[in-house]
Order: C-alpha cells, then structure tokens, then sequence
C-alpha cells in the first residue's frame, strides 16, 4: 500500500485531523497534495482543477486568498530508485480549515469521499453555529465535554509513544502551559484538590483543549517515542500555546479565576430543565 492509499478515510474526522500541521505562529494548515487522496483524487491534475473552483469561490466571498490558499513549493525525487533518479520541484498549497470546506464543497460529488465531506463539513459547521449561540455555562460545559474526550485521545497516542507515567507526561502540559505544576496551580488559584478543568472557565478550558489537541497531533506527525520525549513535547506544546496568548495580551491561565465545580454547575443546568408532563392515566380528579 502506498503513502496515498494509506490516507483514504475510514473516519473522515480521524484522518482529517491527523494529516493538520501546526505552523510556526501556531496557525493550523493542510497540505493539499495530502488532503487530494483523502477525497478520492489520485491525479493532482484533477484535484488542482478542483482547487481553481475553491479559490474563485473564496474570491467571490471577498475573502483574503492569502490566508487561505497558500501556493507552495516542494522538492521530490521522480524515477526514485533508479539511474534516472532526479530532483523536481512541484505545487503544493497550504490550506486552511476553510479553503478546505470550500474544496470539498467544489468537488465531485459523484465520489464518496467529498460526499462523506461535505456531510463532515456541515455537521462541524452546526456545531460552531451552535457553540455560538450558547451562553457562558453552555460553552463552559460543552468545551469542559470537548477536553475529556480529546485528553482520552491523548493519553492513547501517549501510551503508544510508550508513555508509563501519565501524571508525570500531564504535569508537563501544566508546566509548559501555566508555568507552574498542577499541584501549584491549585494552590495559586486556591481550590484545594479540585480538578483544574473542573474549576476552569470557557477560556481557560479553550486554551488547555489547544494544548492537548495539538500535542496529540506533534506526537503522531514527529513520531515521538519515549516517556522523556513524548513529556517534553507537551511541555513544549504548552508553552507555545502560553507564549500565544501572551502575544495577543490574553490573562495567562494561572491568573484566570476559578469558577464553580463543573458538577456543581451541570447539576443546576439539569434542574432548570422543564419538568415532564405527568402521565396521564391514573385517578380522576375530584370535583
């Protein structure tokens, strides 16, 4: 099986996120020679084809091209292997989330793949629409569900990196993050034994599901193996995520406060839902 084989989907959401790159100011991007066969192109010609519709549907939205679709070069070697093996430069782009939802939505339709896609797309994009409309508790909870599942993520990817020791792998991304251990950002934020998660509001919540989503991607793009290094990417991981919100003048999250148990404030969500009807059935009312 082939490298481009090896990218058609079982779970469009699985592989999509696993092909991302993460630039060097953090920005998230796909590489559109890695994405083509993911959507069930095979020949460049075609997809490229497909990538001209995309770019002049972005353009008519008055969007920055730039920012979206980046043309890029990259060197391969053709007839690999053999006397005739030569250097040769090729297109490539840098796609960001939305050039790519503009690709799948210019695709064929014909092919399963975009079809699988554009169903991925819409599906994603509701549920923004949907984190939008939430108020401050509802994107609380919603991000606090977000975190639990992408650390089980996590910690799977890390134990294949041959992580034992996940307090001392989780206490890196605390470290690189909040510039403390987990066990200080308890004290400074006085809550006691408290998970910090459990006590984190929608903002710090957002910035640690960063932190986590991106270490899992490092670790399987780099192929890190080993407790030392697998940690050390986390802590590296989060301290790139703390140096970001430093850049934009973010409160760092060690100085974000504390807000009430996540238990605490589920259980009150749940006991403003209104209450079932009664069964109907049963006695007759008095008259």
């Amino acid at each position: 099986m082939n490298q481009e084989q090896s990218l058609i989907p079982t779970s469009m959401h699985k592989n999509f996120e696993d092909i991302k790159k993460v630039d060097s100011n953090g920005y998230e991007y796909w590489e559109a020679r890695e994405l083509s066969p993911l959507l069930g192109y095979q020949k460049w010609e075609k997809f490229y084809d497909t990538i001209k519709r995309a770019i002049a549907t972005c353009n008519s939205t008055g969007q920055m091209l730039g920012d979206h679709f980046r043309p890029v070069g990259k060197m391969i070697k053709i007839a690999k292997g053999t006397l005739k093996e030569a250097p040769r430069k090729i297109v490539d782009y840098h796609l960001s989330r939305f050039a790519c939802y503009l690709i799948a939505q210019n695709g064929d339709p014909r092919k399963p793949e975009i079809a699988f896609a554009q169903t991925y797309f819409a599906v994603q994009t509701r549920r923004q629409e949907l984190f939008q409309s939430l108020d401050e508790p509802g994107r609380r909870l919603y991000t606090r569900q977000e975190v639990i599942s992408h650390n089980k993520q996590l910690f799977d990817t890390a134990k294949q990196a041959g992580v034992d020791n996940f307090g001392k792998f989780n206490n890196a991304g605390y470290l690189g993050l909040y510039g403390l251990t987990a066990e200080d950002v308890q004290q400074h934020k006085s809550i006691g034994k408290d998970s910090i998660l459990d006590r984190a509001g929608s903002t710090e919540l957002a910035a640690n599901l960063f932190r986590i989503t991106q270490t899992d991607a490092k670790l399987k793009k780099d192929g890190v193996r080993g407790e030392d290094l697998a940690s050390k990417t986390h802590y590296d991981v989060g301290r790139a995520v703390r140096e970001t919100i430093e850049k934009i003048d973010g409160i760092k999250p060690e100085n974000l406060p504390p807000e009430e148990h996540i238990k605490s404030l589920l259980k009150r969500q749940i006991g403003q839902l209104p209450k079932p009807p009664k069964q109907i059935g049963g006695k007759k009312p008095k008259k």
